[in-house]
């Protein structure tokens, strides 16, 4: 009698044993909502390359290496706030052209992209590795947040991403109070603005680098110039240079050429009349970090960048 007795009792621990060893494989794989539909990932990914300057800087700084990015926009090579934590790191386009053979030579076992990836560029993508496509509002204040959240639960680092947003508030709060201590309340208008050859471009309120400045202590204003779900306004003209006047401004360039329009229109009478000209508050940064990037670890440069401004 005792023999069915244990034999009963075994079935179910075997089936307990097995489910308790098989519970790892079931946790170590995701589901991850994207644009085109849920993508299913396995473990931790190691060949891993972004198709989205915001992806590459959300993949370091939860600890993941990729080994393939895009150039920076207007750049030959990843921004250089990101170049040496990067590392060594294969090209594989540049900002919404993809070199597809590249991308398979790297064999990746994860694709991160960005928002504006195409259904016909991603079912290419798709077939080479898993791939994942912001399902994201731009443009938000909290976009940049979301955006890391998605990508670590790809990358199987989500406890990483939630450390790394707490030292980027903890940032900003430390340098929103030195903003509230240096520049008084009704003085802390600001625009970002980016300056082309064809003229200055004011940047949407909800721009990445705009929202850092917001969580600085700003009070960052486009003026309306830009329309809804927009990155930047039309082209200003000369005479319209009146319109992104501000008490700060945060001015951008990309490459050399817009350096050298710059230079040309601060010797205009309209430029010269500007109140944060006369008052040398006109800030030229890097438009490659400050009107491209995005992510933590970009969020974190303009910080340094806005304390440095402050002295």
């Amino acid at each position: 009698m005792l023999y069915p007795i244990r034999h009963q009792l075994a079935a179910p621990l075997v089936a307990l044993l097995l489910a308790c060893l098989y519970q790892p494989l079931l946790a170590d794989t995701r589901t991850i909502p994207t644009a085109y539909g849920d993508v299913t990932v396995e473990g931790q990914p190691e060949s891993i390359v972004t198709l989205y300057e915001g992806a590459l800087d959300s993949a370091i700084a939860v600890g993941a290496q990729p080994v393939g990015a895009i150039i920076t926009r207007g750049g030959q090579s990843v921004a250089s706030y990101i170049e040496e934590a990067a590392g060594v790191i294969e090209i594989v386009g540049a900002p919404g052209e993809t070199n597809l053979e590249a991308v398979i030579a790297l064999q990746p076992d994860l694709i991160l992209a960005a928002a504006r990836t195409s259904e016909e560029q991603y079912q290419l993508l798709s077939r080479i590795a898993p791939t994942v496509v912001l399902a994201v509002t731009p443009y938000q204040h909290d976009t940049w947040k979301r955006e890391l959240a998605l990508f670590a639960r790809a990358l199987g680092r989500e406890d990483r991403a939630r450390d790394v947003i707490e030292r980027v508030e903890q940032r900003a709060a430390e340098v929103r109070r030195q903003v509230e201590t240096v520049i008084p309340e009704d003085q802390r208008d600001t625009a970002l603005v980016r300056w082309m050859p064809q003229g200055p471009l004011v940047m949407a309120e909800g721009l990445f680098s705009a929202t850092v400045l917001a969580s600085a202590g700003f009070e960052v204003d486009d003026a309306g110039l830009v329309s809804e779900g927009r990155p930047h306004s039309q082209p200003l003209s000369q005479e319209n240079l009146s319109l992104m006047d501000r008490n700060w401004i945060f001015l951008a360039t990309l490459n050399e050429d817009g350096r050298e329009a710059l230079e040309a229109a601060r010797q205009a009478p309209a430029f010269k009349r500007l109140v944060a000209n006369e008052s040398g508050r006109i800030l030229p940064v890097d438009g490659t970090l400050w009107t491209s990037a995005s992510g933590p670890l970009a969020a974190l440069a303009i910080l340094d960048e806005i304390e440095a401004a402050l002295k």
